[in-house]
């Protein structure tokens, strides 16, 4: 199990216990073979997929012991105990977390925001994920509750702007260039079995032909409908087709695989709102923030 950052702290400062300056990617290695994690706790990354969790938890170790005056960076990529730092492993503790770090002054500066005048303390210091993952995790929480109200603004509409809606999320997606150049929804008379077309690029070398079902959840989509998918596809000599369903599909229909060369791309209520998500359908950026990191070759020497 991946430990939590607080739990590296201890480990992390008896690691450089021995007073020898040391690459942070062999302390990452070191206390990585010292947790007994597996190469698939290793390879697990953060939500974003930016960097591994154990290499990000294992970072923010390092700052805040080093924000508390335990450990410092005689250059670039090395990392040392101080004598504080000694001195604190000859206490034999069993544990060092975020509440013993407050006994330092400059690690109470570190964690604490200034704002109009009132000082008030950062909400990380009490939680065991870094800080990374905190972000990461409350973007996570903010999307997941906007994608589910993409969906249920999707089902309050007709069943004609879902068939318009398809059409302009492919076109976001880059097919074909604008919405009158690259698709259309099909008049609902005469649509025999397709609900709108799409070219997959701009000289309209290749079609894509869509069918939408703005069905309500439960209201599962079965093999047959997709059987008839492939027949209308086949009556326009089509060999490429999207299927976009509000709800979900069954078992059997995620299984069918069209005959002949016939190539179908399933998406369902849940990828639909995170492709809207994703490319600004429906949507627009409320707020937007910056995360920066230091500019290591700026402070480069000759």
């Amino acid at each position: 199990m991946i430990p939590d950052y607080q739990s590296i702290f201890l480990p992390l400062l008896e690691y450089l216990g021995d007073d020898q300056p040391k690459k942070i990617r062999d302390i990452i290695n070191g206390l990585a073979s010292q947790f007994e994690l597996t190469e698939e706790e290793l390879d697990s990354l953060l939500p974003s997929g930016n960097a591994p969790i154990f290499d990000n938890r294992v970072h923010w170790a390092r700052t805040y012991l080093a924000k508390a005056g335990l450990l410092y960076n005689p250059s670039r990529g090395i990392v040392r105990i101080t004598d504080e730092g000694k001195s604190v492993l000859q206490q034999k503790l069993p544990r060092i977390d975020n509440r013993f770090l407050k006994q330092y002054q400059t690690f109470i500066d570190f964690q604490t925001v200034k704002k109009k005048e009132e000082t008030i303390e950062s909400p990380i210091a009490s939680i065991s994920v870094s800080p990374d993952e905190r972000m990461e995790e409350a973007y996570l929480e903010i999307s997941n509750v906007l994608e589910r109200k993409l969906l249920e603004a999707v089902l309050e509409m007709s069943p004609t702007f879902f068939e318009r809606l398809v059409v302009d999320l492919l076109v976001k997606m880059g097919y074909g260039g604008t919405v009158n150049a690259a698709g259309r929804a099909t008049q609902r008379t005469a649509d025999e079995g397709i609900d709108g077309i799409i070219k997959q690029d701009k000289l309209g070398l290749d079609i894509i032909y869509l069918q939408a079902k703005r069905w309500q959840p439960g209201n599962v989509v079965g093999r047959p409908e997709l059987q008839k998918f492939v027949g209308a596809l086949a009556g326009k000599g089509a060999k490429k087709g999207v299927f976009i369903t509000t709800s979900n599909y069954s078992k059997e229909a995620l299984d069918y695989t069209a005959y002949n060369e016939t190539k179908i791309v399933l998406i369902d209520g849940i990828k639909l709102s995170r492709l809207m998500l994703e490319y600004n359908l429906g949507c627009s950026v409320s707020k937007s923030f910056e995360i920066k990191k230091i500019d290591l070759d700026y402070f480069e020497e000759d």
